[in-house]
């Protein structure tokens, strides 16, 4: 029997401290699945959604975007794959009569994990102007409602259509081409928020915003360097390709703050021996202060460059520009400088250079550890210098690794979900359309923020994803929010941006990868494109969690008929029926989808060609990968002062709260923590256990205050602290962006500790 949801929010005062966990996986992980899976699901229920997750004839797991091998387990799931799963198949719902209980206020005074634990919404809902209660709304009304505000803007350019990573290429596609028939690029999306950083830096640097490495590439390495990224929590599936790596004979070098337990020891719980010993994966951590990325690859840049023969000189020659630049500037690093910025000592940054050496098939993997600091590009720029030095791009078991977070997320950007799209694919999808895109750019989810603040925007709407939890700054976000006309948000389940509105608002009910589609046409699937380029099908099997759910693609193309009425020749009503016309659609606009239908019947899907990997060619402007040679740059902290990155729990996946705990880090019961070496803590005078307010400082002079946070000493990197989001995002301010990318700079926050009540 599935459990019921809590009705009360659980106590969080004082969250419990134990040991440090030094293994990922094994059996605490696979009981832990099957427990929270059964509360949500029952147990029936619970095996048979598990045994179809991230099979070929299964759905996508709607959690993150690591890809599936060709070669799967009867059980190719994580944990936290699990738990996604379980949250969206679960059994608990969301009716017009909890509505009718809970008031707006009420809502907004829960935390995000309560309201994600009250199940599936089922029923379109409607808040109007000065109401305190969502009501039903038939999908009728709701879509006259979104369609009278969209007409009554002065521009289409006072619109902003979001976009979460889950959405499906064929919802975004369409969701896309919507916004741009109605005039605008405003199509902000959660990657301005993650991984914009990497696609500016690579885009700029190899021609290609996305990693250059598949699998296979993993598995033949000789050394894979894994800096700012968690699988144990964030990919766990990683784990088993780091594995097979380690089996294969590859070195692993990881780079963090924090040491993190999945990178550590990793107990495989397909095999045995994973079951019982587990296998050491790192060899060699380097706990790097926050920040100091950029100055560590070009520190063993500049020790490369001084090595005889180390450099790979006949690829430089025929494949980059900008070689004697960028080495002239890189012959200038110092060491005192480095180990400064980076918090390193010689001896380790020696041996990093002794197994880079040794290699010559080099990956390197990061994620938001790289990404969320003002000088986040020029650090990515200086891993592709890293790796162009010795021709570690465009040959088996080499290249860059960006791993992204959320399903689809890369898929919606292929798609066209884009506020600055490139002028071809504006001119393909006008010659495939028949009408004139917009070529102005549009906003990003921080000037997006901005103009809801200044009044520029007027209606809001959201495919999937919860905005308010995920963004920065969040009283400023917050406050925008609710000077907006409408917003609107199609989703699966509560959340916290259903309880920050506009003058009026809607949430829109939507089936999940689990469930079974069916429209005019037949029972339809989608596609999605994983973290390496790989393109397949998803199909749900799943009972809708009720009869009045629409698919995204549905919604869309009924939203489009009601605003854009006769005056579109685009078949929406068409598309909904058939998801197969929208596929045909997509292969004559977007490039690498030729025989979209065809190729995508294949059960292990298709690559999408990337030049640099495929062909060693560089698709920039001038045919060559560029070096580059910014300054290095590193934040620099005030004495008394901390450097804080947000992060996710073990129980957590992106703002969506599974459970109170952390169990790889030893937290129970509570979510507000924070990390800090013991040094740190008690140079400030904090003992573990205290209770302190982050105070963010940054140069506007804003108090921005996260209160009651309990110490936990902890071995982080000096003068670094952690802590989990959305619960800090207060701290983060929305003007704090990357250089380049305008990504909000979460992982470098000055803060200051201040006894709790005083």
């Amino acid at each position: 029997m599935a459990a019921k949801p809590p009705t009360g929010d659980p106590v969080q005062d004082a969250p419990e401290v134990g040991e440090v966990q030094h293994a990922a996986a094994g059996l605490p992980a696979v009981a832990h699945s099957l427990r929270m899976s059964a509360r949500q699901m029952g147990v029936r229920r619970t095996a048979l959604t598990l045994l179809r997750v991230n099979q070929k004839d299964g759905f996508d797991c709607p959690g993150c975007a690591w890809p599936e091998p060709d070669k799967r387990h009867a059980a190719e799931f994580c944990e936290n794959g699990a738990k996604a799963v379980a949250e969206e198949a679960t059994l608990r719902r969301v009716t017009p009569a909890f509505f009718a209980e809970h008031s707006v206020a009420d809502l907004a005074e829960r935390s995000g994990y309560w309201l994600g634990q009250q199940g599936r919404l089922t029923e379109p809902m409607h808040l109007a102007e000065g109401a305190d209660h969502y009501t039903p709304v038939s999908w009728e009304r709701a879509f006259e409602l979104i369609a009278g505000e969209l007409k009554a803007l002065s521009s289409p350019d006072e619109a902003l259509f979001y976009t979460s990573g889950r959405t499906s290429n064929e919802a975004a596609f369409l969701y896309q081409l919507f916004a741009r028939e109605f005039g605008t690029n405003n199509l902000p999306d959660c990657s301005n928020m993650c991984h914009e950083s990497s696609g500016s830096a690579l885009t700029e640097t190899i021609g290609v915003g996305k990693g250059s490495v598949l699998l296979e590439d993993l598995y033949q390495a000789d050394l894979i360097i894994v800096a700012g990224q968690n699988p144990g929590t964030n990919h766990p599936r990683m784990l088993s390709a780091l594995e097979k790596a380690k089996q294969g004979g590859a070195k692993i070098i990881t780079v963090n703050p924090l040491p993190e337990a999945g990178l550590e020891r990793f107990k495989n719980p397909q095999t045995v021996k994973g079951m019982a010993r587990g296998t050491a994966l790192t060899d060699l951590f380097l706990q790097i202060r926050l920040g100091g990325d950029q100055a560590l690859f070009r520190l063993l840049n500049s020790l490369i460059l001084k090595t005889p023969g180390a450099v790979d000189e006949e690829f430089v020659a025929a494949h980059t520009e900008g070689y004697e630049e960028f080495a002239a500037t890189a012959a200038k690093t110092g060491w005192e400088e480095t180990l400064t910025a980076t918090g390193l000592q010689r001896a380790e940054v020696e041996e990093a250079l002794r197994m880079v050496l040794a290699s010559e098939r080099t990956v390197v993997c990061w994620a938001m550890g790289l990404t969320q600091h003002k000088h986040s590009v020029p650090t990515i720029r200086e891993v592709v210098n890293f790796l162009l030095l010795r021709g570690n791009i465009g040959r088996p078991g080499a290249g860059v690794c960006p791993v992204r977070g959320h399903s689809n997320v890369q898929g919606d950007r292929t798609m066209g979900i884009f506020e600055r799209p490139a002028p071809a694919f504006l001119d393909a999808l006008e010659r495939e359309f028949g009408f004139a895109p917009p070529r102005h750019h549009g906003l990003d989810v921080v000037r997006a923020i901005r103009a809801l603040r200044d009044g520029e925007a007027k209606v809001f709407l959201a495919m999937g994803g919860n905005f308010v939890a995920a963004s920065p700054d969040t009283e400023v976000t917050e406050a925008a929010m609710r000077r907006a006309r409408l917003t609107v948000h199609v989703s699966t389940k509560l959340n916290r941006s259903h309880a920050v509105t506009g003058a009026h608002a809607l949430i829109l009910p939507t089936l999940g990868r689990t469930e079974r589609d069916v429209q005019a046409g037949g029972e339809q699937f989608v596609t999605v494109e994983d973290s390496m380029g790989m393109v397949h099908a998803s199909r749900g099997r799943l009972e809708p969690a009720g009869p009045a759910l629409l698919s995204e693609t549905a919604i869309v193309c009924r939203l489009a008929r009601a605003v854009l009425g006769e005056g579109s020749a685009t078949p929406w009503e068409e598309f909904e029926g058939d998801y197969a016309l929208i596929r045909d659609r997509i292969s004559r606009v977007v490039p690498g989808f030729e025989e979209f239908n065809a190729r995508v019947a294949d059960p292990a899907g298709f690559a999408l060609p990337h030049a640099p990997r495929d062909e060693r060619r560089f698709p920039t402007p001038s045919g060559k990968a560029h070096f580059t040679d910014a300054p290095v740059e590193h934040p620099h902290l005030p004495e008394g002062r901390l450097l804080l990155q947000t992060l996710r729990s073990h129980d957590q996946y992106n703002t969506t709260i599974y459970g109170l705990d952390d169990r790889y880090r030893g937290i129970r019961g509570g979510r507000r923590v924070v990390l800090v070496h013991p040094d740190d803590a008690r140079e400030l005078g904090f003992a573990d256990g205290a209770y302190a307010d982050l105070v963010g400082e940054w140069k506007d002079g804003v108090e921005r205050r996260a209160p009651g946070f309990r110490v936990v000493h902890y071995p982080t990197a000096r003068g670094c602290a952690a802590a989990y989001y959305p619960e800090t995002n207060v701290l983060v301010p929305l003007d704090s962006t990357a250089d380049t990318s305008n990504t909000p700079a979460s992982k470098s926050v000055v803060i200051r500790l201040e006894p709790s009540g005083s």
